[in-house]
């Protein structure tokens, strides 16, 4: 005896910065939600959200692939805008649309980085040059730098804007350091970009890990201990005396980049 079939109705209520979709029954009961940042990677999570739903026959094609792969089948899938009132054709639908979605964005991104890429070698030639420093890393380091130049006063005062400051946290006859929480984030977190980067593909930095943690420190201690040694680097210092550019800021396509990874 088949199945029988029941009835789902899904939505999204979308925002600036996070979409969050929601799937009820025929009698209003929720069965799930979730909320998605409305980043490209967002919304391929919102793909395999749907994928995990989909009619079998869907699903099936769609299961198990990266999310590259993935993009680019629901980018050519085929939807009939007559049948919409099965799910496999709306959840072709939907699919399709958030697989434009995601190339647009990073369409855009990739133009961006391409425009915002010499602006950034131009005022911090050494800073570009390091290891794990992308363009997006750069240019919030340079954004940061810009936005204080009256905090730039030492080697000291650059870890402490950008949270990378040791904070004590000693008690009795364990000496330690935690993590500092203030700072600007942005560059906290381009910071922490570039200690990953390090831990995955330098060799030194992952016989630091290994030496560190055999010696008691945790992951978040051994992250803090590279964010510090970064802003300790010749070049990084270097940001307290940026070149002036002689076209437009950095800031300025740092500012649109920026508003491109939110959408």
């Amino acid at each position: 005896m088949a199945a029988k079939k029941r009835s789902v109705i899904g939505g999204v209520d979308t925002h600036r910065d996070t979409h969050h979709a929601a799937v009820i029954d025929s009698t209003g009961g929720l069965l799930a939600d979730d909320e998605f940042p409305a980043t490209s990677d967002g919304y391929a999570d919102q793909m395999r959200g749907l994928v995990a739903a989909a009619p079998e026959a869907l699903r099936s094609q769609l299961t198990k692939l990266s999310v590259a792969v993935l993009v680019n089948r629901c980018t050519a899938l085929t939807v009939d805008p007559t049948r919409l009132d099965d799910p496999e054709q709306a959840t072709a639908a939907a699919l399709a649309g958030l697989a434009r979605r995601v190339t647009m964005l990073t369409e855009e991104i990739t133009a961006l980085d391409r425009q915002l890429g010499p602006l950034v070698r131009q005022a911090a030639p050494r800073t570009s040059a390091l290891f794990g420093v992308g363009t997006d890393v750069a240019a919030q380091l340079l954004t940061t730098a810009g936005d204080n130049p009256d905090r730039l006063r030492s080697e000291a005062a650059l870890a402490h804007l950008c949270g990378a400051a040791p904070i004590p946290a000693s008690s009795g006859r364990v000496r330690r350091h935690r993590l500092h929480r203030g700072g600007d984030r942005g560059a906290n977190h381009a910071l922490h970009t570039i200690a990953l980067c390090r831990l995955r593909y330098d060799q030194r930095t992952r016989a630091y890990l290994h030496r560190r943690t055999t010696e008691g420190l945790s992951k978040r201690e051994i992250l803090r201990c590279l964010k510090r040694y970064i802003v300790r680097g010749r070049p990084t210092r270097r940001l307290r005396r940026p070149r002036p550019l002689t076209s437009i800021g950095a800031s300025g396509w740092q500012a649109r980049w920026q508003r491109c990874r939110s959408q």
